[in-house]
């Protein structure tokens, strides 16, 4: 099975502590936080202990206590082991949001496993490539994956796949709406050992013991959340338990006002670092009740504010833009929230008032509030306090965490209001980048104060006070609806086709997704842009490419443009795109 045996980097404290001026906006004892030497699991049951009866998860009107919940990753715990999964074996999820990927996120955990999230619209190549990668011998998939698993499983070590489905905790009559509407639609395996429905699964754990107690601790690892390095080839960020401890004792002091009354939609998928712990962990270990949400439609979001009444929202842009343009929101009481987090891209000042303005015509006492994130520090770095805001930034760094803005590619430290990179220190700084030294130390450097600081490759800069505001980002990467998009391996999928002599692809505006891609292409001599041609191309991109990352734009030309280097020109595609669209205005 596959087993995490790399060296990597270990939080060991911060040496020598760094400038902080935010430190002013905390209490003292909040910048020096103790993280327990506890997995994921053992922390959240702790905290659980105290509110067994309040609702967890709430899933399609089926409630889940937490006493339950805690019930249902115990018995998954046995089953996993009964498939011989062990204490640091790589387990894959591929999966939307569905009770039993969390049960059995937190069941691997207990059991010393490591979870390698994965987004369900992976192309069918994509999972075999990490599949492959990782060696990972057991998947919890999706049922809607199947028609991508069966293509490539034989390609990989996997021996088991556990089926979960969406309608798996539904009750009797939304299950059945499920199969008529939907349900019937996804290809399933039947007659194969290879594959075990959920519901078959969990029948392993009748009599199973797990005979002993597997130790982890916070500085083991816990899971691997997908990205792309700098190359745009996807990479794995590996988290400690330590890394996801440490976000939730910060937040627990930034969001002070969480509490178990509190109902958070989880709209942000799992497989995300911002859904994944800011949404569910987080909410779990303060006792509140997350209301799942494996699909989202922008079109029925009225909807979902109206029945669950939330106390707080999280989202990435796409999420407010669709609540502020929904016609269908005149007359929506907002007044039960507390908090409203963007994480996933920055807004501008003018659509920060906008969505506040939004808000308060609609019963909300708070604000729209930003934060600065990176998977490779599992979500939040930074974020603007109700206690402490300033229009326009990301806010101050979390409790316990420490930024300072450099000269790019460098250690050396820029004054106060100048721009440069981020970089981070702090407990929720990854583990590395999994099986890539390359990637790991490009990323992490030990800096002349002895600590271990994250450099971002995002452009930013930072006032007197700490407040940080984000400007660009160094990488060539798009941010479409929250995920990341590489142009470099668009463009490599492109140019596999025998017609493609060269392309290039950038970001383009978007009224929802906030950008899309695009994709510039010159063809080789002989052939043609004609319907026939671009139906292959779109085949191609849906065959090797996530769903988010396919081009939405397509413009064929004879030439592109060339630096001095003769290296493509994207930047003045993307000044020549921006003059065509402000015209066309």
């Amino acid at each position: 099975m596959g087993i995490l045996d790399m060296n990597f980097f270990h939080f060991i404290g911060i040496k020598k502590k760094p400038k902080a001026p935010w430190k002013k906006f905390y209490q003292k004892k909040h910048m020096n936080i103790i993280v327990p030497n506890k997995n994921i699991y053992e922390y959240f049951y702790d905290h659980a202990q105290s509110y067994l009866d309040n609702t967890a998860i709430e899933y399609f009107g089926t409630k889940i206590s937490y006493k339950k919940f805690l019930e249902d990753i115990d018995n998954a715990s046995k089953c996993f082991k009964s498939l011989g999964v062990r204490k640091g074996d790589i387990v894959s999820i591929i999966s939307a949001n569905v009770p039993e990927a969390l049960i059995s996120f937190y069941a691997l955990n207990k059991i010393g496993a490591i979870c390698n999230m994965l987004h369900p619209l992976l192309s069918e190549n994509e999972i075999k490539d990490i599949l492959s990668k990782y060696s990972t011998a057991v998947v919890v998939a999706l049922d809607i994956t199947y028609s991508k698993l069966k293509n490539i499983i034989s390609d990989t070590e996997v021996y088991k796949t556990i089926i979960i489905s969406a309608k798996d905790s539904m009750g009797f009559l939304m299950r059945l709406g499920y199969d008529v509407t939907q349900g019937y639609k996804v290809e399933k395996p039947y007659n194969d050992n290879n594959y075990i429905f959920w519901k078959d699964f969990i029948k392993l754990s009748e009599g199973f013991e797990i005979k002993e107690k597997i130790v982890t601790g916070k500085d083991f690892p816990a899971a691997i959340l997908q990205s792309g390095g700098s190359t745009g080839k996807p990479k794995g960020i590996v988290l400690s338990n330590g890394n996801f401890n440490s976000a939730t004792i910060q937040a627990k002091i930034a969001l002070a006002d969480l509490d178990s009354d509190d109902v958070i939609l989880g709209i942000m998928p799992i497989f995300h670092g911002f859904g994944l712990e800011v949404s569910i962990n987080d909410a779990f270990c303060v006792g509140a009740k997350v209301v799942l949400i494996p699909t989202f439609k922008a079109s029925e979001f009225h909807k979902l504010l109206i029945k669950y009444k939330p106390s707080v929202l999280v989202g990435v842009p796409t999420l407010f833009e669709a609540m502020t343009n929904n016609s269908k929101m005149e007359g929506v009481k907002l007044n039960r929230l507390k908090y409203v987090i963007a994480g996933g891209d920055s807004f501008n000042k003018a659509k920060v008032n906008k969505i506040n303005d939004f808000l308060h015509s609609h019963g909300a006492k708070t604000n729209f509030t930003q934060g600065f994130g990176m998977t490779e520090a599992v979500a939040a770095v930074s974020f603007d306090l109700k206690y402490a805001s300033r229009p326009g930034s990301v806010g101050i760094p979390w409790p316990g965490t420490y930024v300072k803005i450099v000269k790019p590619a460098t250690d050396e430290e820029v004054p106060y209001g100048t721009d440069g990179e981020i970089c981070i220190s702090g407990p929720t700084v990854m583990l590395g980048y999994y099986n890539d030294e390359k990637e790991t130390n490009d990323a992490l450097h030990i800096h002349k104060d002895g600590n271990i600081w994250l450099h971002s490759g995002d452009i930013g800069v930072m006032d007197k006070d700490g407040f940080i505001t984000y400007k660009q980002r160094l990488k060539r990467m798009i941010i479409s609806s929250g995920y990341n998009v590489y142009p470099s391996q668009i463009e490599e999928v492109l140019e596999k086709h025998p017609a493609v002599l060269d392309s290039s692809v950038i970001g383009v505006p978007h009224p929802y997704k906030v950008e899309v891609a695009k994709a510039y292409i010159v063809l080789k001599k002989g052939f043609h842009d004609n319907e026939k041609l671009r139906s292959e191309l779109k085949d191609l991109c849906e065959k090797n490419l996530a769903k988010y990352s396919i081009p939405k734009e397509w413009e064929f030309r004879k030439s592109l443009p060339k630096t001095i280097v003769g290296k493509v020109d994207f930047k003045k595609l993307q000044e020549e795109n921006m003059r065509i669209r402000e015209n066309e205005k």
